[in-house]
């Protein structure tokens, strides 16, 4: 009876801050492959964006309505119901370079976080550990920017100052 009662209060629970950002990463992922051409020893991170798919349905007339010339109808129009599906927008995945796992550092989240305070984005300690606060700051972040991920990006990265930035003609 308990268990029953356990199972069925869970069934009433919010999901979590932290579930919520577990859903988001299964298209949002840092990956241990590169794209195609990917300099070796760079790291790489990868949104798809499924699909969309709408089904429309129409009503496509089979005969024509029979109309006399003074405009009385003889025999209505037929029709016939047609459902099919139409992709809207197509599948896509979006590379994006991210500091490599060794680079993410305390020290170096520590300085993400008060870097996205000062620019108004993150509300909290500046602690190091890569927590949900943190995520959101960055999502909020690079979305801004054109990038919805809570990925750290390694040009998110240069752009706060904390990574060092690539000069024309020099090699990284």
């Amino acid at each position: 009876m308990i268990v029953m009662a356990s199972v069925a209060l869970a069934g009433c629970m919010q999901p979590s801050p932290t579930g919520e950002s577990q859903a988001r990463t299964e298209l949002i992922r840092q990956t241990q492959t590169a794209p195609p051409g990917a300099p070796d020893g760079t790291c790489w991170g990868k949104t798809v964006t499924p699909a969309r798919v709408e089904t429309v349905t129409e009503q496509v007339m089979v005969q024509p309505p029979q109309v006399m010339t003074d405009g009385t109808v003889l025999e209505p129009a037929i029709y016939r119901t047609e459902t099919r599906t139409k992709i809207t927008r197509e599948r896509s995945e979006t590379w994006f370079e991210t500091l490599c796992a060794p680079d993410l550092t305390p020290e170096l989240i520590a300085s993400v976080q008060r870097a996205l305070k000062v620019r108004g984005h993150y509300r909290g300690e500046a602690h190091g550990r890569m927590d949900a606060r943190t995520r959101t700051a960055i999502r909020r972040f690079q979305k801004a920017n054109g990038l919805d991920t809570d990925i750290l990006t390694l040009q998110t990265a240069r752009t706060l100052g904390l990574a060092p930035v690539q000069r024309p003609g020099a090699e990284e």
